[in-house]
């Protein structure tokens, strides 16, 4: 991480994970374990949990997020939530093309990319994913589809909006399967993504821009990953669901 230009962010993903009666509990148990912080701890909760951890984090250093978006303000678009809604929740990030929505609900780089321009016209911060297949990785064309991902997702995103951008680098052979990338793996993948930035929005946007790994980031790997200088953070999917384990990766980007 390079604390000096960019933010270390912590995002934990519940995915669909938790009522609210059990994220007020899981909350309850999360603010002290990352009132310490020093680097921005969000979670990203089903949207049945946003008004309560919304209400809970409120005056904490945690901030809050939800999953998805959809891309139009309002209309017949029957259980999908706008990011209006959203905000006037109170929510401040936002989701947008993780690997599961590519792969169950057709999300693709197109709908990505209208997705987050909606999320940033509204005001929200997005944290926009890429990241590659197995069958990609071994075919060898990771960083082409990653670099592809990553313009088709911030084509007509400007500079200044990029201030609220968060790039998650999360391999899809790496989610939930146990297996993570290799801190040189995650560094070079990383380093790929803000080198497309560079040549989009100038070294300066790039060298700003916050930039995640997502994978099975845990307890015990969270300190070799993050010490790599282009992982500013990380998209915590399974240990974001306990407060022991999200708390030791915080402290870990706390360093």
């Amino acid at each position: 991480m390079n604390k000096a230009t960019r933010k270390a962010i912590i995002a934990g993903n519940w995915k669909m994970n938790k009522t609210a009666t059990e994220a007020k509990e899981l909350i309850s148990q999360l603010i002290p374990a990352v009132k310490q912080a020093d680097c921005e701890v969000v979670i990203c909760t089903p949207f049945t949990s946003l008004c309560t951890a919304v209400e809970l984090c409120r005056g904490t250093n945690i901030h809050v997020g939800a999953e998805n978006v959809h891309f139009e303000k309002s209309g017949a678009y029957t259980g999908e939530i706008s990011a209006d809604m959203l905000v006037d929740l109170g929510v401040e990030y936002v989701i947008v093309g993780h690997s599961e929505r590519r792969q169950y609900f057709a999300e693709t780089d197109e709908t990505v990319n209208k997705r987050a321009k909606a999320a940033l016209a509204a005001g929200l911060k997005v944290i926009v994913c890429v990241g590659e297949s197995l069958a990609q990785r071994e075919q060898g064309v990771t960083e082409e589809l990653v670099r592809m991902q990553t313009k088709i997702a911030l084509q007509d995103v400007s500079a200044e909006e990029m201030q609220r951008v968060v790039i998650a680098y999360e391999p899809v052979w790496a989610i939930g399967t146990g297996r993570t990338a290799t801190s040189e793996q995650a560094q070079e993948v990383c380093a790929a993504i803000r080198k497309v930035l560079g040549e989009l929005y100038g070294q300066a946007v790039a060298e700003a821009t916050t930039v995640q790994y997502g994978g099975s980031m845990n307890a015990g790997n969270a300190d070799e990953l993050l010490e790599k200088p282009d992982v500013d953070g990380g998209l915590i999917g399974g240990a974001s669901l306990k407060a022991d384990a999200f708390g030791a990766i915080v402290a870990a980007a706390s360093k």
